[in-house]
């Protein structure tokens, strides 16, 4: 049997894995740093635009920079609770171990997510977004709070009843992620594709930071009585503070930024209306009659118009989530690395996961062709035999390089779709992004429901999870 070399496989003993995990960590955030540093460089160089809110033109826009990195950490807020919860999924599998948590959860939140997003996709221009999202972010602190609370109350005892209440909270999860999500990306669609790829950036970091931190808290608290359960108490309580921080920077800080406001007052004398409350937060009043300016094409227009978007949406996370993250919990056999092995494989999804997503930066790596996108994430189905052969005749070091590569393609490929798919749109470009979100919510709850309701025949294959 072919290995990999050693030195990319984790080694054994806890404290050495904790070590190395603080490493990866640290090498992590100083990439963060060199991108911000490129992007401070960018933000130097003056904008000229044309002032649509009044008074004289700027010759200069500021606050791009806080902007992305506001998008960043609206990003990372509204995703990092969710992610907590599948990496804490070891310290459920422990609590539950009949109820197979992490498929379970994954059922329950997205069609609750799938529901309200339809909703709101509808609804989408009668709709405050400002009221909309910090709802979302609002409901991501309390629902993150009451599984700390429910974890207290219960001491930490398993059972069916703890369970469903686990179930419930994860519904608003559900809720939350369609509020937030939709609305974010719309609001920014309207702005400057750099801040839609800061914000799936922030996505992919809430995975990547909260895998690392999992590791080194499963070896700080491996050997102390109720490890895992502190591990994952700590995880909650991060989660929470940072889901306050997302409802004040996009309530009170993010309106006020020069750059936004301009591209807010843009939307509004196009015809958009749900950028009202926005403006009127940063202190700026819009006349009525700036809304009959442009016509909002219908749903059913652009889903027309941006169909092969959707399929290929769709095809992304159709492989992606038939292996992640059940798959890598329950279906990787048993390797030398022990109740380990699932926390690295995730980490390792995450981490790269995050580094692809800042690669369309690069403009000759970002790809902005339809049909160049879609041969992309077609040739990605190739990773199911390589997934089904390593799984029952590879290595770890072979598995942690697939899924590596899993979560480079995924990234990578998403934020090429949802940043290209708003060009060439003006008061639309809200609910395009809103409608590739509700589609791509749409044919994944889609996926997940079939191959659960297929089980039974299908749960020898390695790309199976419900």
């Amino acid at each position: 049997m072919v290995s990999l070399p050693s030195f990319i496989v984790f080694p054994l003993q806890s404290h050495v894995v904790a070590f190395h995990t603080l490493c990866y960590t640290i090498q992590l955030f100083t990439l963060h740093i060199i991108l911000l540093n490129i992007l401070i460089l960018k933000n130097t160089q003056q904008v000229n635009m044309t002032n649509v809110y009044g008074g004289e033109s700027p010759s200069r826009l500021e606050g791009k920079l806080s902007a992305m990195i506001v998008c960043w950490i609206l990003g990372f807020g509204s995703l990092i609770s969710w992610n907590s919860m599948l990496t804490i999924g070891d310290y459920y599998y422990n609590l539950f171990p009949d109820y197979h948590p992490s498929r379970v959860l994954t059922l329950v939140y997205q069609p609750f997510a799938f529901g309200t997003m339809s909703i709101l996709a509808y609804n989408e221009s009668k709709i405050n977004t400002r009221r909309r999202n910090i709802f979302g972010y609002s409901l991501f602190v309390a629902s993150t709070f009451m599984l700390l609370v429910l974890d207290l109350a219960t001491s930490g005892r398993g059972g069916l009843g703890s369970f469903i209440g686990i179930c419930v909270i994860v519904a608003f999860f559900g809720v939350a992620d369609a509020c937030v999500q939709g609305g974010i990306v719309g609001d920014l669609s309207f702005m400057l594709p750099d801040f839609i790829q800061s914000f799936f950036a922030g996505l992919a970091a809430s995975g990547a930071l909260t895998s690392a931190l999992r590791l080194i808290t499963k070896a700080a608290f491996e050997k102390s009585n109720n490890g895992l359960r502190k591990g994952a108490m700590l995880f909650l309580a991060i989660s929470t503070l940072f889901e306050f921080l997302c409802v004040l920077l996009y309530t009170y800080f993010f309106p006020k930024l020069p750059i936004v406001k301009y591209f807010r007052s843009k939307a509004a004398l196009e015809g958009s209306k749900t950028v009202q409350a926005d403006l009127a937060a940063a202190g700026i009043q819009t006349k009525e009659d700036q809304n009959e300016q442009n016509e909002r094409l219908s749903n059913k227009e652009l889903f027309i118009q941006n169909i092969d978007y959707a399929l290929d949406l769709f095809l992304i996370y159709v492989l992606t989530l038939s292996i992640f993250p059940g798959f890598l919990y329950e279906n990787t056999g048993e390797h030398k690395l022990g109740t380990w092995y699932p926390l690295v494989l995730i980490a390792s999804y995450n981490v790269w996961d995050l580094i692809s997503r800042y690669l369309p930066l690069v403009k000759f790596l970002k790809i902005e062709s339809r049909k160049g996108l879609t041969i992309a994430i077609l040739s990605r189905f190739l990773l199911i035999p390589a997934f089904y052969f390593t799984a029952k005749y590879g290595d770890q070091g072979w598995m942690i390089l697939l899924v590596s590569f899993l979560g480079l393609t995924n990234g990578h490929l998403t934020v090429c779709v949802m940043t290209a798919a708003p060009k060439g749109y003006k008061v639309s470009a809200g609910i395009v992004s809103c409608s590739m979100k509700f589609i791509l919510i749409f044919f994944v709850i889609s996926n997940k429901n079939f191959l659960f309701s297929f089980d039974r025949g299908l749960n020898k294959m390695p790309w199976v999870i419900y």
